[in-house]
């Protein structure tokens, strides 16, 4: 449905529609009109006049012939935005990484690469130190749009449109003719969704839908009126305040809606990497799946495990089938299999039966129940899991919580949540350990659902009665058990497997790894899941073998624990990870007396990971001597979805032998195998995982989309298809098809097979004699510009660096974060306590150069952090996911941070193309610019003059006062009590002016420079009018603070040499100041000018006071230091002084019957025209407020503000700030003390930057209880060229707020957004511009103007501009165009002065005082400040916020 233009709306909402008026009954129209009137008028709700208005109609709806109930559904799904179906994010398991790594080949490639790497002569990285801070940096350039470029309107009415008819139909010419009417009035924007949705069907329905207007024209007026009401604006002329409200809103600036600001166009705004031509590329043919034997019948196999335990418990009940072992190594119970079945038995029993919620079964068969059992206790948990198969119960092994916030627990409760688990079953000694509530029940852990605890100990359970049985089936597709599984992001899924696939892997493992009943196993993993429950739990219950279980602690305590127990049992198979083998090698020395000869099978689990061949060759070559024969070490693939992927067959199968690859990393990195030799640094030595299970098949596909066939030699995800297992994830459906129904494709297309194949996240390819290389995981996999690392490559080479030394073996985690995207490598280690910071330092830049040299890849950032400081996982290793999102919450606290992102960060965002052409017809940024309106806007007139206006100085005002209204009171000052300290009349004010002249007539000549050094009061204007009466030029300048002169006294110092002051006029005590010792330490106080006391001046009277010849003279040189650090001093005349007063007269109102309070520094800018000119110009009384006595007496300022009604306040964002945070608790009790600031019109902020919006909007918001009107706050814009050129005032209207593309802004120009919207920036208006005043925009490069759309320099012109710099050494002419510029073209006469700041025009639909539309600037930056990075501009502000909303630790100083 096209969109539709706020004038087009409101032309058709007026129409008459005669033909309703012929078809609905009079008492219907009557009735119709009611509801409308009381629609406009607010007495009753849109919705209750649709729900009266649609009763009223209904009876007459089925007269419309023609008319199909389906108009509405049919527009609005031609309305509806199609969202492009985003890409599955594949989920990968996230195992906690091994500390095994250890290869000797791999350590002198290292060294040898950092050998190399100091030859090339490259830089070290330098030091630095700084909290760890992740800030997405999103750089865009959106495409050149005005801000007119949508109708936020038209987008209203369309989805009004689309859902407001209630008829429900196919469509109708006659309606189809009644939407083309109103699509007539839409925006040309919208012209080509208009076409397109009318497409195929316009040309050949034209004739009939005019036929059709004539025959229904009742339906087509009865539907006009429909929507016409619908939009809640009745016919009626009189509409209620939020009609009105909408309406306004229509007319508001134009914006792009909100959803194209979630396109994702980075790929036309970052410099993407062209892929090197020279790059390997596949050259091999298409794979072909590759199977594995068939599965053999076993005589008398099981039927079902059930089954099984059943037969062993009976026939074979004193045969062992488990050993546990203390932490001391010795066994404390032997499980037989007559016990386990008995004990099964009365568990299932006892769930069954005697857990009852409310007089019912608590659990049911098909329940799922949460195990929770320690690592150390493999008795118990055995029988939970036959118990809870023989009660036909699903179990869900998980972790022991042991605190409240362990690392990955509160997805572990998700996943119990979504499972629907009511019970946990424990030991009593666990639940004893768990974390308790104040009640003494188990605590609720964060995430999870409220469990009942149930412990499984002999105590608890019931012995079942002679006539129960166990219902003991054959193994069907049901549910048996769920085992979780961390992804790469963190999340937890559960992974069903069926009874049958159960069975049939155990049926696979039995046949690949030739076990026999009464064997021995010696189980180092844990038993709760993976190879652990595969190999310890289930398939040695189906051969009746006996388990001695390692538990993790021991393994700890004593390394060869295992080796020794299988010495001890004359174990024939041990299934061990690589890190126990490498554990193993640094005790070995402690045992002599050990024989490995018994076993026949090595198997390692974790065979998969490209590192563990070093720790098997090592082991090899230990262990070899005692007994362990090579072609015993049998490493496997698995993964949780898809269970055993495949395994090196025993010596006695008659299989190949054991092979081995060195491959190309470099290759790798492009998913390409290339043999290469050992020599070489950038090598890869993998070994084989063996062959694929029995009755599988496997096939590798591509990893990234479609999931073709790899060729022969690219790696690729390895895809399994076999009956043993896993179903899907518990409840997620979506992840599930993806996963676990993929449908590999052949090159042509055509499905491999008609069976789904299983994804199991491991890299890989199969070699010669068809065995499977597995190279790495899905789940460490970083894809950094296009090439792929491994994360555990990575780790293996940063271990190779001297890792004993600095860091722990094993506690080092890699991953990657998105940065500009792409990923990014980080890596973070828990760096050993008796390390220092130096050595440290020197390791973590070897690690940058070997990473560098051998994986051809920079790394974003390297972190050491406290040791004991990273996640663990439950068995010890670093929890990845959890690492990696404390890492983004800044919330790692690393000792030591080696930041690089200059040699990872390559895809940059594309420099800014700048077009030099100018033309007079064109305005131009980067691009030709047309039909935009030239920003530029102006104050009102001056005015015509009054008494005061007359005079040409401000001396000359004052001495007028002074005869004309002697006692009004000019001015008044507060001490921190809020006491007056001091004030001043018109007279007074003169004559105290009067004795500074006599005392300087006599000493300095007309025209020499005088700096004022006083603190705030009424001596600092006095001596002002005096200088100014004695011809002098005065420089004020602030005093230097008592306790901290040796950086503030050097600033005084330059201010009075830089002014070339000839004397200095302070009080007494500033004075010795001046002269003391202290002062001596810091600056030459021989060389300070003449310094006069004006505590004591004598009453002389001088009787003729300077007259300026002209009123271009200069009057006064105000010196601040800028942001930049620069001293400027710019020239004030006395016409512009003159100036000045006048317009800030006329913007604020001021009259001699005024009160304003004043809470500004007196020194310069602004601050120092409102302390000692516009009081004496205007004649109003001006409270003044210093702000150091805010330090004693934070509410001093808002008290005096309450205390004399001022309606009219000026302060800075400093005060500002000390009153947000030192006031914002206390407001009851200001309130107590009857503080009222419901006075108060206008609150100015001086400032010369951006509007700080966070402050005034906290401040207003803190103070609002206290009376202050939200509209009250605003800000002012001034600065060294001009110190007033915005200032709100009392008139015109409030100031306003708009939003702006924060990537359009980067590019000069100003695009306006929704609040909310990505990359939004708020900006406030910088108040309105003073009386006299012209602004203009313009080019800081062309000098030429801008169109209101474009960002650019402030120029002003008016009769207060500063007429130039002042400085020592006579450089005015290098900033001479600051003052005296024009534009390139267009109006080339009229003298601007440039601002040095960036920002923009906007014309607003709000009035002015004058009646006009009122035009307000936006000040962005400081040009001076701005980064201009690849020709884009970035503001330090902007900076600055998002690393403080980066982490709530961060503080703004």
């Amino acid at each position: 449905m096209a969109e539709r233009t706020s004038s087009g709306l409101l032309t058709m909402m007026l129409e008459p529609t005669p033909a309703v008026a012929m078809t609905l009954p009079a008492e219907v129209r009557e009735k119709l009109a009611e509801l409308e009137l009381e629609l406009s008028e607010g007495d009753i709700t849109q919705k209750g006049y649709e729900k009266k208005r649609s009763k009223l109609l209904a009876p007459y709806i089925p007269q419309i012939q023609g008319v199909d109930p389906s108009i509405d559904n049919r527009i609005q799904a031609s309305s509806q935005a199609v969202l492009p179906s985003s890409k599955h994010n594949r989920s990968r398991a996230a195992n906690a990484r091994d500390e095994r790594f250890r290869s000797d080949i791999h350590t002198e490639a290292v060294q040898a690469a950092l050998a190399k790497y100091k030859e090339r002569k490259m830089p070290m990285p330098s030091k630095r130190r700084s909290v760890l801070v992740q800030s997405s940096v999103e750089a865009c350039t959106p495409p050149d749009t005005s801000s007119a470029s949508e109708d936020e309107g038209s987008l209203r009415w369309q989805g009004r449109l689309a859902t407001s008819t209630p008829y429900q139909g196919h469509s109708h010419p006659a309606v189809e003719h009644w939407f083309n009417r109103v699509i007539q009035g839409s925006s040309t924007s919208s012209s080509a969704s208009s076409t397109s949705s009318h497409t195929g069907g316009r040309s050949a329905t034209n004739s009939s839908a005019h036929q059709a207007l004539n025959a229904n024209a009742a339906a087509t007026a009865l539907a006009d009126l429909m929507a016409h009401t619908q939009l809640g604006v009745p016919v009626s002329s009189r509409v209620s305040n939020k009609i009105q409200q909408l309406l306004n809103t229509l007319k508001r600036p134009k914006r792009p809606p909100l959803r194209e600001f979630f396109v994702d166009d980075f790929e036309e705004l970052l410099d993407v990497q062209q892929p090197d031509p020279n790059q390997p590329r596949p050259e091999g043919q298409q794979m072909s799946p590759l199977e594995g034997e068939p599965l053999r019948g076993i005589t008398n196999w099981p039927a079902s495990l059930p089954v099984a335990l059943q037969r062993w418990g009976t026939t074979h009940p004193k045969s062992p089938c488990l050993t546990a072992l203390d932490n001391a190594g010795k066994p404390v119970y032997t499980l037989t299999y007559g016990k386990l079945w008995t004990r099964c038995q009365k568990l299932a029993y006892t769930l069954l039966n005697k857990l009852s919620s409310r007089n019912e079964p608590l659990l049911m068969p098909g329940d799922r129940v949460a195990l929770v059992f320690p690592n150390n206790d493999p008795v118990m948990f055995m029988v939970a899991f036959y118990g809870c198969l023989l009660a036909e119960l699903v179990p869900v092994p998980i972790e022991v919580p042991l605190t409240r916030k362990d690392a990955g627990s509160q997805q572990i409760g998700f996943l119990l949540g979504s499972c629907g688990v009511t019970l946990a079953l424990t030991t009593d000694a666990c639940q004893k350990g768990l974390p308790k509530a104040q009640t003494g029940e188990v605590a609720t852990f964060k995430g999870w659902p409220r469990l009942l605890w149930f412990v499984t100990d002999g105590k608890h359970v019931a012995k079942p009665p002679k006539d129960w049985q166990p219902s003991i089936r054959e193994a069907s597709n049901d549910i048996a058990y769920i085992e979780y599984k961390t992804s790469k992001e963190g999340s937890t899924m559960g992974i069903t497997v069926s009874h049958s696939a159960m069975l049939a892997h155990c049926h696979a493992l039995t046949e690949a790894c030739g076990y026999t009943e009464g064997e021995t196993m010696t189980n180092v993993l844990d038993f709760k899941r993976e190879a652990g429950l595969w190999h310890g739990v289930l398939t040695s219950v189906m051969n009746r073998m006996h388990v001695i279980s390692i538990p993790y602690f021991l393994m700890k305590v004593n390394p060869l624990s295992w080796i020794q127990k299988v010495h001890t049992y004359k174990a024939r198979v041990a299934v061990v990870k690589s890190r126990d083998m490498h554990w193993s090698l640094l005790a070995q020395r402690d045992q002599k007396n050990i024989s490995l000869s018994s076993l026949r099978m090595l198997i390692v689990a974790d065979g998969a990971n490209p590192w563990s061949i070093s720790s098997c060759d090592a082991f090899l070559n230990v262990f070899q001597a005692r007994g362990l024969r090579p072609e015993v070490i049998c490493p496997c693939a698995s993964s949780s979805e898809a269970m055993t992927v495949a395994i090196r067959r025993p010596p006695e199968m008659g299989v190949p032998p054991p092979g081995k690859a060195v491959l190309s990393m470099g290759g790798l990195s492009h998913s390409v195998i290339r043999v290469d030799s050992e020599e070489k640094l950038s090598v890869l030595t993998v070994q084989d995982v063996g062959q694929v299970m029995p009755g599988a098949v496997i096939c590798v596909v591509r990893v990234e989309g479609t999931p073709y066939l790899c060729q022969t030699d690219e790696v690729g995800e390895i895809c399994v298809s076999s009956k043993n297992s896993g179903l899907a994830y518990y409840g997620l459906p979506g992840m599930t098809k993806n996963i676990f129904e993929t449908v590999p494709l052949k090159a042509s297309g055509a499905p491999l097979s008609d069976r789904p194949f299983i994804r199991t996240s491991l890299l890989g390819f199969v070699g010669p004699d068809n065995l499977l290389f597995v190279v790495g995981k899905m789940d460490g996999l970083m894809v950094v510009s296009g090439r792929r690392h491994n994360a555990d490559d990575v780790v293996a080479t940063a271990l190779a660096v001297e890792p004993m030394k600095f860091v722990y073996r094993g506690r080092i985690a890699v991953f990657s974060v998105s940065v500009l995207h792409d990923e990014r490598i980080v890596v973070v280690a828990e760096q050993r306590p008796d390390a220092s910071e130096e050595d440290s330092f020197q390791w973590m830049s070897r690690v940058l150069q070997a990473i560098d040299s051998i994986h051809q890849v920079g790394v974003y950032c390297l972190a050491l952090v406290p040791a004991n400081m990273l996640p663990k996982a439950p068995l010890g290793g670093i929890h990845i996911s959890e690492t990696k999102q404390r890492f983004l919450e800044g919330a790692l606290h690393p000792c030591n941070v080696l930041m690089c992102p200059h040699t990872c960060v390559t895809n940059l965002p594309k420099p800014r193309q700048k077009q030099p052409e100018v033309g007079p017809a064109s305005m131009i940024v980067g691009n030709l610019v047309a039909g935009k309106r030239i920003a530029q806007a102006c104050g009102r007139d001056l005015g015509q003059f009054e008494d005061n206006d007359q005079f040409l100085y401000i001396q000359d005002v004052l001495q007028w006062r002074a005869q004309a209204t002697p006692d009004h009171p000019l001015f008044l000052v507060l001490n921190s009590k809020g006491a007056v300290a001091s004030t001043a009349s018109c007279l007074q004010l003169h004559k105290r002016a009067e004795r500074v002249a006599a005392a300087l007539m006599g000493r300095l000549n007309t025209g020499d420079h005088v700096a004022l050094v006083y603190p705030p009061g009424i001596d600092l204007i006095a001596t002002f009018y005096g200088c100014l009466y004695a011809g002098c030029v005065p420089v004020t300048v602030r005093p230097p603070h008592p306790q901290n002169l040796a950086t503030t006294l050097p600033t005084v110092k330059m201010i009075v040499e830089v002014s070339k002051s000839v004397c200095i006029l302070t009080t007494q005590a500033i004075m010795k100041l001046l002269k003391s010792k202290d002062a001596a330490a810091a600056v030459d106080i021989k060389s300070w000018p003449t310094v006069l006391d004006t505590d004591d001046l004598p009453r002389k009277k001088n009787n003729q006071m300077y007259k300026p010849p002209t009123p271009e003279m200069l009057a006064y040189l105000d010196f601040s230091v800028s942001t930049t650090g620069i001293l400027a001093g710019v020239k004030m005349s006395h016409s512009a002084t003159s100036a000045l007063c006048r317009s800030i007269k006329l913007q604020c109102e001021l009259y001699p019957s005024r009160q304003i309070a004043i809470c500004l520094d007196p020194y310069c800018g602004l601050g120092f025209a409102l302390w000692c000119l516009c009081s004496v110009y205007s004649g109003h009384q001006s409270i003044l407020v210093p702000p150091l006595e805010l330090e004693s007496n934070v509410s001093l300022w808002l008290t005096a503000v309450s205390q004399y009604k001022v309606r009219i306040t000026f302060c800075s964002y400093s005060v500002m700030e000390m009153c947000t945070k030192g006031l914002g608790t206390q407001t009851e009790a200001l309130r107590l003390r009857n503080l009222n600031l419901s006075c108060v019109r206008t609150c100015m902020v001086v400032a010369e930057e951006r509007p700080r919006m966070s402050l005034t909007q906290s401040f207003s918001k803190i103070f609002k209880d206290l009376g202050l009107s939200p509209r009250a706050v605003s800000t002012t814009f001034g600065c060294r060229v001009n110190v007033a050129i915005c200032l709100q005032g009392t008139a015109g209207p409030d100031p306003t707020t708009v939003y702006v593309d924060m990537r359009a802004l980067r590019h000069d120009r100003v695009r306006l957004v929704e609040k909310g919207s990505p990359h939004s920036l708020p900006l406030m208006e910088s108040g309105k511009i003073l009386p006299g005043m012209k602004v203009i925009i313009a080019n800081t490069e062309t000098k030429g103007p801008l169109g209101d759309s474009h960002l650019g320099e402030i120029w002003v012109s008016g009769p207060h501009n500063a007429t130039g710099y002042y400085t020592v050494y006579g450089e005015e002419a290098l900033h001479a165009d600051h003052f005296n510029t024009k534009l390139s073209f267009g109006d080339t006469q009229t003298v601007w002065a440039r601002t040095g700041y960036l920002g923009f025009l906007r014309r607003t639909e709000l009035t002015d005082a004058s009646g006009e539309r009122h035009d307000a600037l936006y000040v962005v930056g400081s040009l001076d400040e701005t980064l201009e990075l690849r020709g884009m501009r970035y503001h330090p502000i902007d900076i600055e916020t998002s690393v403080i909303r980066s982490h709530k630790s961060i503080a703004e100083w």
